[in-house]
């Protein structure tokens, strides 16, 4: 199968081999769990480098790499919620604290889910607007406006087990901006918590606690997505290259976004936002960013 649109679904990342999908997926695993946009590099270094862009098909499914990440990064955290929550439900105990934050992660996934299945078809269309430069460059910046505001104006003083389910909620629905090209899954989240005034190393565990529903349907999806247009075998194996390859540039990532948190706070990620996004912009509008 060659890449492009097959059924309404862009399949552009087959058509550009094993090579250049590995390299794409160092950068999708890089950029898919810090707070600067994975959908922003995926549209600028394809074109920056003369590549067919890999569509979103692909970047949906990558996000399978960014889930086994997660999980292997914070095995401890959700081995321990999840086993406790299983643990509370069987004996009755539904107060406690490991079960009430399943439920609440559960129940702050709603919101994209659903913001998700109703926008699907416009956001993975071939060619679909959403995804033109102009639009991720504008998101880039308010993005980067949004998570400074958070750094100037929040305490940064609160804890994972301070949360409520009201805080929870706000962060999933703050998560439904993810859909969005060059919103950021990671960079809706985690400024969502920071304005909840939680530690900037707590606001990032709890974005990537959450997401995990979220980026396990959104990437489950996908793959059933590709199977129903009958991907062939050489595109699964250009796919598989990428998620090995972006499974472990995230599990970097992971590592070096907390690492940031602690030493500089965000303030790196709202200057590198705001600069990416009036590159598209600019770049867009004078015609050598195609």
């Amino acid at each position: 199968m060659a890449g492009g649109c097959t059924d309404g679904v862009d399949t552009g990342f087959v058509s550009l081999g094993y090579a250049k999908v590995a390299f794409l997926g160092v950068i999708q695993g890089l950029t898919e769990l810090m707070p600067i946009s994975s959908t922003a590099h995926m549209r600028i270094v394809p074109a920056l480098l003369g590549w067919q862009d890999p569509g979103s098909a692909f970047s949906a499914a990558m996000q399978l790499a960014a889930l086994a990440a997660v999980i292997s990064y914070f095995w401890r955290d959700v081995s321990g919620i999840g086993g406790g929550a299983i643990r509370a439900a069987l004996s009755g105990r539904f107060g406690a604290w490991d079960f009430r934050f399943a439920v609440w992660v559960a129940l702050a996934t709603v919101p994209i889910a659903v913001a998700g299945l109703l926008l699907s078809s416009r956001l993975n269309a071939c060619g679909s607007p959403l995804r033109g430069l102009q639009v991720v460059g504008v998101s880039c910046i308010v993005m980067a406006a949004l998570l400074a505001i958070a750094e100037l104006y929040c305490r940064h003083r609160r804890v994972l087990g301070e949360m409520t389910l009201l805080d929870a909620m706000v962060v999933g629905i703050a998560q439904v901006g993810a859909l969005i090209p060059g919103v950021s899954r990671s960079g809706s989240t985690l400024t969502g918590a920071l304005f909840l005034d939680l530690k900037r190393e707590e606001a990032a565990r709890f974005s990537f606690l959450l997401g995990i529903p979220a980026i396990a349907l959104a990437g489950l999806k996908e793959l059933y997505e590709l199977h129903k247009v009958h991907l062939d075998a050489q595109g699964w194996s250009v796919l598989a290259v990428g998620l090995v390859v972006g499974s472990i540039s995230a599990f970097v990532a992971i590592a070096l976004l907390l690492k940031i948190l602690e030493r500089f706070s965000t303030w790196p990620f709202v200057v590198y936002r705001a600069v990416i996004g009036v590159f598209i912009i600019y770049g867009a509008a004078s015609g050598w960013l195609a």
